[in-house]
């Protein structure tokens, strides 16, 4: 059953992206460190480096790093706020730097008969050098996690966000949705505290007035968490 569950929400993923070639495509690669301490009682620190390379941008084209402070307010719900450094880079070349201020609440653990929940609502204020104007987004998120054996702690993970712009500005020319992402991986565990990710994203990028384009990425990533 738990495997047929997999299945249907691999064809989910697939289901929610175009399957139209368009001409924007690009393959990527993400790599992604992320750390959760605990600090306090209810206080928790997160740090996230996420390094994208691109073949359209002949390598490397972001380093996103993503720094939040946590204050539980219950068991399963927290609310963070911190700060996002993110340039990016065409042809090993600065193309941009932008700097955000992000404020999150996460519910977790959200029981699904053997699986597992968690919903995110994230906002954003960004900032691009040179640029003038904030630009507000919103960015709902849903995770589903499937262990693979009952209480086992190897499963297999379907995620979806949407990238919702409040504003336009310079940079942030479309307002309503900008982005999705739909990801599938396989999790498990490899050490106490340390989880590693393998799976594939595919973030559709909408486009006014014309064909949008799709990221097809692979994805790899290894979460440290001291709660």
């Amino acid at each position: 059953m738990r495997m047929m569950a997999a299945c249907c929400m691999f064809g989910v993923a697939m289901a929610a992206c175009p399957t139209r070639v368009l001409a924007r495509d690009d393959a990527q690669l993400w790599l992604t460190g992320a750390a959760t301490v605990r600090i306090g009682d209810r206080w928790r620190f997160s740090q996230e480096v996420i390094v994208r390379l691109s073949d359209n941008r002949a390598g490397l084209s972001e380093i996103e790093s993503n720094s939040l402070l946590g204050y539980r307010l219950a068991p399963r719900l927290t609310v963070w706020a911190g700060y996002t450094h993110d340039p990016t880079y065409d042809g090993g070349r600065l193309a941009a730097m932008e700097r955000r201020a992000r404020e999150q609440v996460t519910l977790e653990d959200i029981r699904l008969g053997p699986a597992r929940a968690m919903l995110r609502l994230r906002t954003e204020q960004r900032w691009r050098d040179g640029l003038d104007g904030t630009g507000w987004r919103v960015r709902p998120f849903v995770r589903i996690a499937v262990p693979l054996h009952a209480q086992g702690a190897t499963g297999i993970a379907f995620s979806h966000e949407s990238f919702i712009n409040l504003n336009r500005n310079a940079f942030q020319t479309i307002a309503g949705e900008d982005r999705m992402r739909n990801a599938l991986a396989l999790y498990t565990p490899v050490a106490k505290g340390v989880n590693v990710e393998l799976g594939y994203l595919n973030q559709y990028r909408f486009a006014t007035g014309a064909a949008g384009g799709s990221d097809h990425a692979a994805t790899a990533s290894i979460n440290l968490s001291f709660r």
